[in-house]
This record gives C-alpha cells, sequence and structure tokens, in this order.
C-alpha cells in the first residue's frame, strides 16, 4: 500500500507479483492537483481516498486531476470522488483531466446535479 512521503508523492500500490493492478498517484508540476496512473478498484481505494483527501484539505480554488491514464474506476471509487466534491467549501471544485469515459457516465447517473467536480477533455 502507498505512504505518501515527505513531498507529497506516492509510491506504487500493487498486489506481490504484479497480481492486481495498482494505482500511482504524484503532484502535478507547476499547478494544485495529482496525475492518477493505474486502476481505481478495492486494492487501491485507500491510495484513491488519500489523494481525494489532500484535494479537499488543499484549500484550493481549483484541484486537477489529471486521469488519462487511469484505465479503471469502479463505482465505490465514484463515490470516493463524490464524496470529496460534497466537502469542498463554496465555490471550490475538482476538475477531472481526460477521465474514463465511465466516470462522467456514473456521476450523471447516480450523482446528477453534484457540484464541485467539472469534467475536463484536456
Amino acid at each position: 500500500m502507498d505512504i505518501p512521503n515527505r513531498r507529497g508523492t506516492f509510491a506504487r500500490a500493487s498486489a506481490p507479483d504484479g497480481a492486481a493492478p495498482g494505482l500511482r498517484v504524484s503532484p502535478l508540476p507547476r499547478r494544485a492537483g495529482v496525475r492518477a496512473t493505474g486502476e481505481v478498484s478495492l486494492a487501491t481505494r485507500a491510495i484513491w481516498q488519500r489523494a481525494l483527501d489532500q484535494a479537499v484539505s488543499a484549500g484550493e480554488d481549483v484541484y486537477r486531476l489529471e486521469l488519462s491514464a487511469v484505465t479503471f474506476v469502479d463505482v465505490a471509487g465514484v463515490d470516493v470522488l463524490a464524496d470529496a466534491a460534497r466537502r469542498l467549501a463554496p465555490g471550490r471544485r475538482i476538475v477531472l483531466a481526460r477521465p474514463p469515459a465511465a466516470v462522467p457516465r456514473m456521476l450523471e447517473l447516480f450523482w446528477p446535479g453534484l457540484t464541485g467536480i467539472e469534467v475536463s477533455p484536456s
């Protein structure tokens, strides 16, 4: 399991011998946010939760999640994202850059009208 180091980066989490997909989260250069690579699932949920807790506590008006290298997000992972958006102070938002296609669909289906999340194609 990944634990953030002093610089706020996270190591990769995966099962022994690479049996399960992992998730890597690292800070974006020159902007508030992180880049995620891998899958968001039961095996990587704790890493995802910590990254979103960081987004909520960061205090930035806009916090970017670069998700172009994320290959899968389960519905529980989108629930964690929706919960983070609900915990944001008014006027703040999380911008999802190039998320997997299922993420915006799940947000629309299960959390319609949720404020605090913006989906960006780039």
